[in-house]
This record gives C-alpha cells, sequence and structure tokens, in this order.
C-alpha cells in the first residue's frame, strides 16, 4: 500500500474511533506487555516449578491474576508476535512462520498491517519497543519505527538475538557498537526503565520483549545456581529464568516508586512453549512439563500454546485470582484500544475480543472459536472450540481431536469415536486458514529461527 493510501485509511479511521476517554482518576491507564522468549509455564514456581527460584513473579501472580488457559499466537517467535500487536490469529495475519532474511532480519509486516502500537500512538500514548523485534528491519515496511513505536531499544534479527554478549545492538535505528563483552540484558533493562521514568506523567504503552530465557543459553553471572550440581547449561537456564524474574520485579517496583502502579495495567506471558523436549536433560531436570501438558515449541498440542500469563494492576485486576477461561494474543489489541479509549472502528479487522471485564474480574468473552496454524516445515493447524481441541500435524495426515476438559494432555485421541464433532473440526480449520501465497497450507520449509 502507498502513503497517500495509508494516510486516506487513518482519515477514514480517525473520525470513527471517536474521543478518547479519561480514565477514573482522569488519566487513562498505561499499558505494558512483557513478553518474554520461550519461557514454559513449567518453568514458574507458582505453576509448580520447584528448583528455579522466581519469587517476583510468583508474588506478581499472588497481587493479580493468573491464567490456566492463556494462548499464544502460534508456537515459535515472530508470528506470535504479530498475532499479539495486530490482533490477528495465524490463519489471517501476514506472518506465520519465522522466515529469515539475508544479511540480517525476519519477513516484515506488509505497510498495511496496522499494529496496537499504531493505534495507541494516533490515541496519543507515548510508545516503546525494548527487546527483541524480529518483524522487520528498519529499512523495511515491518521496521518497529514504522509500525507505531517512538522508541526501540535492542535486538531486531531474531538470529542476531541468540546471542546475549553481542557485538552491536540498537537504539532506534542507530547501531550501537559493544565489545561482545557486555550482558545485552543489562542494557536493555536500563533502557526500559528509563524510558517509563520518561513517561510518567503522560499514558504509555511498553511492549517489553524480553529475550531471557531463549537459548543459546548465556548469562553473566550464574548467582544461587552456581553450586548446584547440575550441567552447566541446567545451571544458565535456571540463572537466565531467575533474571527474567528479577528484572519483571525491578520494573514493578519502579511503577510503585513512581506512584503510577494503580494506572499501569501490566501483562506478562511467555511468547510461546519452552524450546525442550520434557526429555531432555533441562526439560526433565526442572520438569517442565510437570502441569501434564503435551508438547513443547514447534507443536500444535497445548504445552506449547499455553503460557505462563499474568495481569496486574492494582485496585483494577483482582488480587489473588486464578483463571481456567481461556484468551489468545490476538485479544490484545481490543484490550488496549478499549483501555485507551478509542472506539474501535468497524473497518478495523480483528480477530479478537476485548479483555477489559474479564481482566477486572469478569467473565471471559465467549466467542465461536480459537485457531492456529504453522509453518515450519510442514504446515500445522489446531482449533479449539468449546473443551474440544482438533491438531492436524501435517497436510494430510488424520485429525486428532480431544476433549480438554477431562483430558488436557491430549492424550487420547477421540476421532474415531465423534465423527460429527470432527466434521465440525474440520469445517472450522477450513473457514478460519486464509489463503495466501506465502503460507499455503501444502507449505514448505521455512528456515527456523
Amino acid at each position: 500500500m502507498k502513503f497517500h493510501s495509508l494516510l486516506l485509511l487513518w482519515l477514514l479511521w480517525f473520525p470513527l474511533f471517536g474521543s478518547v476517554a479519561s480514565g477514573a482518576a482522569g488519566r487513562r491507564p498505561n499499558v505494558i506487555f512483557i513478553l518474554s522468549d520461550d519461557l514454559a509455564q513449567g518453568d514458574v514456581g507458582v505453576y509448580g516449578q520447584r528448583l528455579i527460584q522466581t519469587p517476583r513473579i510468583d508474588r506478581m501472580a499472588a497481587e493479580g491474576t493468573r491464567f490456566m488457559q492463556a494462548y499464544c499466537g502460534t508456537s515459535v517467535c515472530a508470528p506470535s508476535r504479530a498475532s499479539l500487536l495486530t490482533g490477528l490469529h495465524s490463519g489471517h495475519c501476514p506472518i506465520r512462520a519465522n522466515r529469515e532474511l539475508k544479511p540480517e532480519g525476519q519477513m516484515p509486516l506488509p505497510e498495511e498491517t496496522v499494529t496496537v502500537a499504531q493505534l495507541l500512538k494516533q490515541a496519543g500514548y507515548a510508545t516503546a519497543c525494548t527487546g527483541k523485534w524480529g518483524m522487520g528491519m528498519f529499512e523495511t515496511t515491518g521496521s518497529p519505527l514504522k509500525k507505531g513505536f517512538d522508541h526501540f531499544f535492542g535486538y531486531n534479527c531474531q538470529r542476531h538475538a541468540h546471542s546475549y554478549f553481542p557485538k552491536y545492538i540498537y537504539e532506534n535505528d542507530r547501531r550501537m557498537e559493544l565489545d561482545g563483552q557486555t550482558y545485552a540484558q543489562n542494557l536493555v533493562q536500563h533502557d526500559t526503565l528509563q524510558w517509563v521514568r520518561e513517561q510518567a506523567a503522560r499514558p504509555f504503552f511498553l511492549f517489553y520483549a524480553v529475550t531471557l530465557p531463549h537459548a543459546k543459553n548465556e548469562i553473566d553471572t550464574l548467582g544461587q545456581y552456581a553450586e548446584m550440581p547440575w550441567t552447566r547449561e541446567q545451571k544458565t537456564y535456571a540463572a537466565m529464568v531467575s533474571r527474567l524474574d528479577s528484572d519483571v520485579g525491578e520494573l514493578l517496583d519502579l511503577l510503585v516508586e513512581l506512584k503510577i502502579e494503580k494506572d499501569t495495567l501490566v501483562l506478562f506471558s511467555g511468547d510461546n512453549g519452552s524450546s525442550y523436549s520434557p526429555e531432555s536433560p533441562l526439560g526433565k531436570l526442572f520438569e517442565q512439563a510437570g502441569n501434564g501438558l503435551r508438547g513443547y515449541k514447534r507443536g500444535l498440542y497445548e504445552g506449547a500454546l499455553r503460557q505462563a500469563a499474568f495481569a496486574w494492576w492494582p485496585g483494577s485486576v483482582p488480587a489473588g485470582r486464578v483463571s481456567e477461561e481461556p484468551w489468545a494474543f490476538w485479544d490484545f489489541l481490543p484490550t488496549a484500544v478499549e483501555l485507551s479509549g478509542m472506539q474501535r472502528a468497524e473497518s478495523l479487522r480483528t480477530d479478537g475480543l476485548s479483555l477489559v471485564s474479564f481482566l477486572k474480574g469478569g467473565g471471559a468473552p465467549k466467542r465461536e472459536h480459537f485457531y492456529w496454524e504453522l509453518h515450519e516445515g510442514r504446515p500445522q493447524q489446531a482449533v479449539r472450540f468449546g473443551d474440544w481441541k482438533a491438531v492436524r500435524t501435517a497436510p494430510g495426515r488424520e485429525l486428532e481431536l480431544f476433549d480438554l476438559g477431562a483430558d488436557p494432555g491430549e492424550k487420547r485421541d477421540l476421532a474415531p469415536a465423534f465423527p460429527e464433532v470432527r466434521q465440525r473440526a474440520e469445517g472450522l480449520l477450513r473457514a478460519s486458514h486464509e489463503e495466501h501465497p506465502a503460507w499455503p497450507l501444502a507449505g514448505g520449509a521455512p528456515k527456523r529461527n
């Protein structure tokens, strides 16, 4: 889409959104989404982890709401993040796999694709992305600076983000040279806290896309795990999760220090399931599948899709609540739009539903189904409707059918016994997949990141 067409789209939308409403204290709420890279539910204390210490995240759960069935966009980085920011599930989203571009970066978000940051910026919010982007280098249509963010700090390319001691990172689109011995998360955390301090007097949206604990396993100090009788990889992974925990705590403490915690919704989630098989040395030691869920990253079973997820907003989000009601990443955009006071334009396409009432203690919004697809190697599809979940692990394979209410671990395939339910699932799979030349269901094998 050319610039003049994009401008016309904005002009058409603006009057449809209407005026921006103020909150109870005369201030619209700040919105922070903390996205952890590859964190598993089983890595966190309140989900059953016993060896890795996560006291601040556990406290966040106690002071807010913990979700047992919060779903990511899909089970690898770029498409999961694209779903979060665009409000589109992976049957409609323009990014449906990690697709690397040379010499640096990934397949960019198209010019015409609108993000939650663009909408909140239009509403007068300050906006920042810190940590990792992975949806378009700066010269492309998918640059974070072209997708609504006033400020960017960290890694753009996912492959580059595998190094925690990089030779460079980016401040906005300026390459910052480093010595290769500086732990990048130290710089990212410092920049994040500084930016929040600078925005304390105005509404802001922060997308804090933390790289921890994505491999490769690197840390500047093993801390409390240095003397544990584990492998180096196991010690490092535990230290990375605990470092994530302390950084989250530091950010929440800053909100309290600035006296804006009651004006700020903080959502925390992993971006997809763990990278590690439950049978791997790391997966076994930390019992990442201790919650009984099947699967991990690059699959579409529940262990790859359900996230460690929390909402924290003192005075607005109920403390100590544990919810079994499902929601998904594509619900974030309409949620943020409602919180900003904007009236959602009918022309704004989204698969999501606002969670504002749900976050404040009400029930989850009702919907027909949730849908996922993934194009890493052989295309996969999954759909959930009620407690039924159907998974097709490759084109031409038989559809598997599970009753999540009775079998959350997806151990018993009920497809042969319930042909009418299987038929309904097939219809939902067909209806939810929008054809795109880059993402045919017969599919190729995009390069993994």
